[in-house]
């Protein structure tokens, strides 16, 4: 029995820099997963998935990530997708940056 589609999100990593990428609604690629598209059907999702693996200039391993709806935006709901929000366990790359 096929398993029930859950909500998803498109992502992947910048060619150029490697962080993770959301992809949103309007095609864009975000280093903010809140800001990623939170797609409910299945279709849907392989189009946009199709939609971001045409992207190779731009992002490498698109795949779709099982997702959440938040209150600022799509959560992740795996562990491993947490991680990559947070960007690199190197406190002197990328997202860390900020903190």
């Amino acid at each position: 029995m096929p398993r029930k589609f859950t909500p998803k999100v498109v992502t992947a990593n910048r060619l150029l820099e490697g962080d993770a990428v959301w992809l949103t609604a309007d095609g864009r690629w975000t280093p903010d997963m809140r800001e990623a598209e939170l797609i409910d059907e299945e279709a849907h999702a392989e189009l946009r998935l199709l939609a971001a693996q045409s992207q190779a200039d731009i992002v490498v391993g698109p795949y779709l990530a099982d997702a959440k709806a938040g209150a600022e935006g799509p959560e992740p709901t795996h562990f491993r997708e947490t991680f990559r929000t947070r960007g690199p366990s190197n406190y002197a790359h990328g997202k860390q940056v900020e903190l």
